[in-house]
């Protein structure tokens, strides 16, 4: 009794470490255009004191045909004229349940936009899926973004 203790003991801590392990978004992760394919920009996810999520553009990735803008210029307040490069592009993504995050605001520094967000984390944690929409979540686009190591 007292082995099989220790074992459902040790299976409990591997579970908790791999799924903890996976729900963290901290970290350094690709921006992919959904459109194009090609990477963006690099952003840095870090988890904020109330436990949510928020991301700032740390490099922005150069493109074929692409002249990077260096300010938001049609962005709401507090965004109108801050550099891109150090922008917080989300806040308040908040996990919901087993790699589900919803709950969070998107700036599209390019438009100007802001959108409401929710994403997935893949189960290997290396690939996140983040939706912007307005209204409902039917209606909005997805990019794919890869974790950096």
């Amino acid at each position: 009794m007292h082995k099989n203790t220790k074992w459902a003991s040790l299976i409990g801590l591997l579970f908790l470490s791999t799924s903890g392990f996976a729900q963290d978004l901290t970290g350094v992760w690709k921006q992919i255009d959904d459109k194009t394919g090609s990477p963006k920009a690099l952003i840095e996810i870090k988890k904020d004191t109330n436990g949510s999520f928020s991301g700032k553009i740390i490099k922005i990735t150069p493109r074929p045909g692409y002249t990077p803008r260096e300010k938001c210029v049609n962005c709401p307040q507090p965004y109108t004229d801050q550099p891109i490069l150090g922008l917080e592009v989300f806040k308040g993504l908040k996990l919901v349940d087993e790699n589900n995050y919803d709950e969070g605001k998107i700036l599209d520094p390019l438009s100007g936009k802001m959108y409401s967000l929710k994403g997935k984390l893949m189960s290997n944690g290396k690939r996140l899926h983040l939706r912007g929409y307005i209204g409902i979540s039917a209606i909005g686009r997805t990019q794919m973004w890869i974790r950096q190591e």
